[in-house]
């Protein structure tokens, strides 16, 4: 077989095409991975990584400032942006030597770092390299979407794809957005000490409505200021940046922009493979292929829901698809997320109004305040909640955890939702005590208890006991 021919190329080396690779190297095929820019996509460089990072060092901070609260002397933290810099970029390349060429072709994955274009359905070029395939897959992944605000590509503004690089902290700041991304940025920048004000219609859209009214609260709390509404116009007056919405103006140093992502699709030359496409996307059946038989695609950029863990998941089903007989579908509802402020905010499954929509008066649901918690109290960890959604019969449906641990509990809901579990499943788990999880345990009790003292059942057995 020449050089440039392989069984499956693949375009985007983030979390997406990271994992069809490594799942297509196992199966024997000749993959080759190509990038234009850094192996490790958003996820390593601009997104999960750095943020998390940085959000890190700002609760540091914030633990500095609150310290009195455990018995020790708080104090004012003293921020050096160069210094929380070089912690974030420590992370990224700690995380990246996972990530780098020459483990990847350890690993048995042809690394071509450029350009692709296609120049048919059966071929790409790289530069002057023309690279043949049976199949492609592409996972090109996103970037920001810029807004269409008046004024705003006439002053200096930041977005993920550069706010780590970021080394001097403002006196103040504006964001655009209210979304997972622009959240936890707001919340890092105030926790380090600028005065940090959010221009958002709402908060945390996709998220139930309790979650959303905790979260306020929480930033409140913290000196985060909100202007509501839809960003008209923005211009510069001196060293401050001003955003301008029907319902007034705010003044800031530094304007960090994050309205969402837009599927990345420029420079492939995908009308030369004969692909259909458009701004939201490249459009894929069940299986993630595309119109054209021999061309996969996963994750961001087919219009699909933006998360990282989505990503690798639809990557590994789009590869078994291509190169293993049968097919597994590689569309779901079932996909859960965590916007990691502090408290998180973790969801799978139905919210309470789909759920309702669904199922009507078959619907109930199930709450405990995380003040309920043993665990939670130590820690002094006690704002927030855990929301189960549920049929009648206790089939669970969705759930919403708003807590310090929130991304961890999620996983133990989402399984269970996948499998079709009933609370006094979850009930009859032996959780260690004392953990965040223990009160997912004691919520599923209560319900279970509560549903099986109740009607005849619950009047038999006190009667027995009589």
């Amino acid at each position: 077989m020449p050089a440039n021919d392989y069984d499956l190329v693949i375009i985007g080396a983030g979390s997406g095409g990271l994992t069809a690779a490594g799942f297509a190297a196992k199966l024997g095929a000749r993959v080759a991975l190509i990038e234009k820019n850094k192996i490790g996509g958003d996820c390593t460089w601009t997104g999960c990584v750095p943020s998390k990072a940085l959000l890190k060092t700002a609760k540091v901070a914030h633990q500095l400032r609150t310290a009195a609260r455990f018995g020790i002397a708080a104090q004012a933290p003293v921020i050096d942006m160069n210094n929380v810099r070089a912690y974030v970029r420590h992370a990224i390349d700690q995380v990246y030597q996972q990530e780098t060429p020459e483990e990847l072709r350890h690993k048995g994955v042809d690394v071509i770092a450029g350009k692709a274009r296609f120049v048919n359905a059966t071929a790409v070029a790289v530069g002057e390299l023309l690279i043949r395939s049976k199949t492609f897959l592409l996972t090109t992944g996103a970037h920001p979407r810029i807004p269409a605000i008046s004024g705003l590509n006439e002053v200096p503004f930041l977005t993920y794809e550069n706010i780590f690089e970021n080394d001097r902290l403002p006196e103040s700041m504006i964001v655009i957005g209210g979304g997972p991304i622009g959240m936890e940025i707001a919340q890092a920048y105030q926790r380090l000490g600028a005065q940090v004000t959010i221009v958002a219609k709402r908060l945390v859209p996709k998220d139930e409505p309790e979650a959303r009214e905790v979260i306020q609260q929480v930033f409140e709390n913290e000196g985060i200021q909100f202007l509501w509404g839809r960003g008209e116009s923005v211009r510069k007056e001196g060293l401050e940046t001003v955003v301008k919405t029907n319902n007034g103006e705010v003044r800031g140093h530094l304007l960090f922009v994050a309205t969402g992502r837009t599927p990345s699709m420029n420079g492939l030359d995908l009308e030369k493979a004969g692909l259909k496409f458009s701004a939201n996307g490249i459009p894929v059946d069940d299986q993630l292929r595309t119109n054209v038989r021999n061309i996969y695609a996963a994750g961001d950029v087919t219009g699909a829901e933006q998360f990282t863990h989505y990503a690798g998941w639809q990557a590994f089903q789009a590869v078994r698809n291509a190169l293993l007989p049968g097919s597994s579908s590689g569309d779901t509802a079932l996909i859960p997320w965590v916007t990691f402020t502090d408290p998180e905010v973790a969801h799978a499954g139905l919210t309470e109004e789909q759920a309702r929509a669904r199922f009507g008066d078959n619907t109930t649901t199930g709450r405990w305040n995380m003040n309920r918690s043993d665990r939670a109290v130590c820690e002094d960890d006690q704002i927030g909640f855990i929301k189960l959604i549920m049929k009648k019969d206790g089939s669970l449906l969705g759930a919403t955890v708003v807590s310090a641990r929130a991304g961890e509990t999620i996983s133990e809901l989402m399984l269970a939702i996948k499998q079709n579990m009933k609370i006094s499943d979850l009930a009859g788990v032996i959780h260690p005590y004392p953990t965040f999880s223990t009160a997912l345990q004691q919520l599923a009790a209560e319900i279970t208890l509560d549903e099986t003292l109740s009607g005849v059942k619950g009047h038999l057995i006190r009667a027995f006991r009589k």
